[in-house]
C-alpha cells in the first residue's frame, strides 16, 4: 500500500479531512476522529503508550464539536507527516501517513 498523499483538503464546513492517497484511495476523517487519535504522548498517556497504529477504541469514540475538535490549521512535517492545531490550541500530534492510512475509517480499511 502507498502510504503517501497525493492530497490533503480540509471542509471546516463539514468538519472533515480528506486525503487522496497516491494508489487511488480517498480517506475521509472527522475531525473527532482525528482529535480522539491524537497520536501526541500526552493524548496517549505517556510514551509507553504510543504506537504506530491507532487504537481500536477511537473509531466506536464520538467527541463533539467543541474548540477541541474544531480545526485550527495543518501544517506539514517535513515529508512524512502533518500537524494539525485545534482551536483549544492543542498542536503536539504529528500525524504521519503510515497512522493517517491505518486510522482510515472507510468500511474497506475497517474490515
Amino acid at each position: 500500500m502507498k502510504e503517501t498523499p497525493a492530497s490533503i483538503t480540509a471542509s471546516k464546513s463539514k468538519r472533515e479531512l480528506t486525503i487522496a492517497w497516491k494508489d487511488g484511495h480517498v480517506s475521509v476523517y472527522p475531525f473527532g476522529l482525528l482529535r480522539a487519535a491524537c497520536p501526541c504522548a500526552s493524548c496517549r498517556g505517556g510514551h509507553e503508550n504510543m504506537h504506530s497504529e491507532p487504537d481500536e477504541q477511537v473509531f466506536s469514540q464520538t467527541l463533539p464539536d467543541s474548540p477541541a475538535t474544531r480545526l485550527s490549521r495543518i501544517e506539514p512535517v517535513g515529508q512524512y507527516a502533518i500537524t494539525i492545531e485545534w482551536e483549544d490550541g492543542h498542536h503536539y500530534g504529528i500525524y504521519n501517513w503510515h497512522f493517517l492510512r491505518a486510522l482510515c475509517p472507510c468500511p474497506v480499511c475497517r474490515a
